[in-house]
């Protein structure tokens, strides 16, 4: 049986923060997916505008109450000294089967110094140990090397290829990476 929180927790490991969306977030969502690459590989529109990103933070309080989604604020640093480091989420949820998938988008300037990786296990722990899921599901387009060694390195097992999985915004058909990591696979994090 999954549990859902009464509320978004904050979750901390190291200097990893993952933490409920405020309104204070949306002049960074905005200006991050300003950056071309994040709309390439990801649902985000290339055309973001501001008002996409108020409408991505009010949104979030619906979609959780609805169980669709579990988003968080992916901060690195301590204190007031915490940056902006990008979203991650659990969404395309199945109570009943037990399973999520989780995505994640990255600022540019934090991208490499592994804060995917470890908001990635963090999501997935806590979807794993605290939610009851007994499988999360990872999609990564198959030209994104990144996304697919953020999910390898986080803990995940590729399993194929979709073919064909995803219509991008230009009508382009394309294939999607599918990993995944389950209840009885999963390396707990360290705490």
């Amino acid at each position: 049986m999954i549990w859902w929180p009464a509320e978004i927790p904050t979750l901390q490991y190291g200097l990893v923060t993952l933490r409920p969306s405020a309104e204070k977030d949306i002049d960074s969502i905005f200006n991050a997916c300003q950056d071309p690459l994040i709309p390439a590989f990801t649902t985000v529109p290339a055309t973001y505008t501001l008002d996409h990103a108020i409408d991505f933070v009010r949104s979030d309080p619906f979609s959780f109450a609805e169980r669709r989604e579990l988003r968080f604020i992916i901060e690195y640093g301590n204190g007031a000294d915490a940056k902006f480091a990008g979203v991650i989420s659990l969404h395309t949820i199945n109570i009943k089967n037990h399973t999520a998938e989780i995505g994640y988008w990255l600022e540019k300037s934090m991208r490499g110094q592994g804060i995917g990786t470890i908001a990635a296990k963090m999501i997935t722990d806590y979807g794993l140990r605290t939610l009851g899921f007994r499988r999360i599901d990872g999609l990564a387009d198959v030209e994104n090397a990144a996304s697919q060694k953020l999910l390898t390195t986080a803990g995940f097992q590729k399993e194929g290829i979709l073919r064909n999985k995803v219509t991008r915004d230009d009508g382009r058909q394309i294939d999607m990476a599918l990993f995944a990591t389950t209840d009885t696979t999963w390396t707990p994090l360290e705490h």
